[in-house]
């Protein structure tokens, strides 16, 4: 398995191999974006990449959306495409090092694109990043996890008993509006901090 650290992303952004890319936010997402209507929750994008989450989100008024990668190349695509979107709040480090606190973090692709050997980290990070009562909402791809990724695949159960000890499980089920492409592999979470 390759190391999927800053210059294994920072490569696939320069060399614009990133077949993830859908181009839009993804309509579960979207779907749960437009119900939210406190625009000032204070919302984390891990590993965002090109970030139409936080295109969206910003178009529609949210003022506390930060999106944090190791690409400095993904960082500056989205910032050319959205320039009214604010340079602090596009964070060029690791997650694992980010000491902010959070009301929501969304959650698409991210977890699948870190090595499955981080997995535990990642609960407990992302409990220590919420604050009381905080959320994690998005997307977990349901398929066997193999070798060969990124993506690397997860499947309820291993979801259910890695998040359960620091997350209150909200809403976990297969996503009924997924894309196309994904339908069927995609769980809809919704974890709220214990």
């Amino acid at each position: 398995m390759e190391s999927l650290n800053e210059p294994y992303w920072e490569n696939r952004y320069k060399n614009k191999d990133t077949k993830w890319d859908i181009g839009y936010v993804s309509t579960p997402l979207k779907t749960y974006f437009d119900q939210l209507t406190n625009k000032s929750l204070k919302i984390l994008i891990p590993g965002g990449g090109n970030s139409y989450e936080a295109e969206y989100l910003h178009n529609k008024g949210f003022t506390e959306v930060y999106v944090v990668d190791v690409s400095e190349t993904a960082l500056q695509n989205f910032k050319k495409r959205v320039p009214t979107f604010s340079s602090e709040k596009l964070l060029h480090q690791d997650f694992f090092k980010l000491e902010e606190t959070f009301d929501l973090i969304i959650e698409q692709t991210f977890f699948c694109a870190l090595n499955p050997s981080l997995r535990d980290e990642y609960v407990s990070k992302m409990h220590q990043l919420l604050k009381p009562k905080g959320k994690l909402v998005g997307l977990l791809f349901n398929f066997p996890l193999t070798e060969d990724g990124p993506p690397f695949g997860g499947s309820e159960a291993e979801y259910k008993k890695r998040f359960s000890p620091f997350f209150k499980i909200k809403i976990m089920e297969t996503a009924h509006n997924s894309i196309p492409e994904r339908k069927g592999n995609e769980l809809f979470v919704m974890l709220q901090k214990k």
